[in-house]
């Protein structure tokens, strides 16, 4: 099945046109609708060459505090031989555009859109773009969270058509979620899944959990209610979740509604000193 994934463009708004108003920050979910990611809001890092990024979720405290997200945007020519500056860091990236080459561990993997790719922590590895337009890809990060007894998970590479979408029960398959880790695998605490709807598929119920979560629209558009709020969703928004907001959603149109979705998982709730 072909399957397709928006591609940020950048640019600016001509002068004339009106504003935009969709986007809102609240205690409870922040929404970025694609309209806000501009030019005038990139960002670069050390270490990267002929890239850009923009960042669309990093930990505040009080809100959302366990994982970043960017959605990056290397030229050709462009990318980096020290991607990552931290330790203790594991990484996840999804290929929306172009045809990066990654190396891992110093295996070569090239890259295309629908690729996946989960980075262990303190992995080494580089990204490169090789061929003659820009590649664009999400990368998650997240500080991993050791556990005495339980291995690190090693890093794997994979894509989006060969991981079977698994339908939720009793939804008539109009509501299923690819899983690139099992739910069993408790090396792994945090997960990045891709969630399809048809048409007409609900999230019928308010769903309210500890997870954080980042959304980013593939595909498709639908109305997505966040905390006592309503908001039409289409492809290249950004929804950013604390933990227990509450969810739901129904797909509309004439094609599938598919989304990226981070959420941490598989470790116990951390407690503040005043409990020790």
């Amino acid at each position: 099945m072909k399957r397709r994934y928006h591609v940020n463009q950048g640019g600016l708004p001509p002068q004339r046109q009106r504003l935009d108003t969709r986007a809102v920050f609240t205690p409870a979910y922040a929404f970025l609708p694609g309209s806000t990611m501009t030019d005038i809001v990139t960002s670069y890092l050390p270490q990267w060459q002929k890239t850009r990024l923009w960042v669309l979720a990093r930990p505040l405290s009080g809100f959302a505090e366990t994982f970043s997200q960017y959605m990056m945007e290397v030229a050709p020519g462009g990318g980096s031989d020290n991607p990552e500056d931290a330790e203790g860091v594991e990484s996840l990236l999804f290929v929306t555009g172009g045809q990066p080459t990654l190396t891992l561990a110093g295996e070569t993997h090239e890259l295309r859109p629908g690729s996946y790719v989960f980075i262990a922590p303190d992995a080494e590895w580089s990204l490169h773009n090789l061929q003659g337009e820009n590649a664009a890809f999400h990368w998650l990060r997240k500080r991993y969270e050791v556990v005495a007894g339980v291995d690190k998970p090693e890093s794997f590479v994979t894509h989006d058509d060969d991981v079977l979408p698994l339908a939720m029960p009793d939804t008539g398959e109009k509501w299923a979620t690819s899983w690139f880790v099992g739910l069993d695998d408790m090396r792994h605490d945090m997960h990045l899944n891709i969630i399809t709807f048809q048409p007409g598929g609900v999230i019928s119920f308010p769903e309210t959990h500890v997870m954080e979560h980042g959304i980013y629209v593939l595909q498709g558009k639908a109305s997505y209610k966040l905390n006592q709020d309503w908001i039409e969703v289409e492809a290249g928004d950004f929804m950013w979740l604390r933990a227990f907001c509450p969810q739901a959603c129904y797909a509309v149109g004439d094609g599938p509604f598919r989304y990226l979705l981070y959420k941490d998982v598989n470790r116990h709730v951390k407690l503040g000193d005043y409990l020790r």
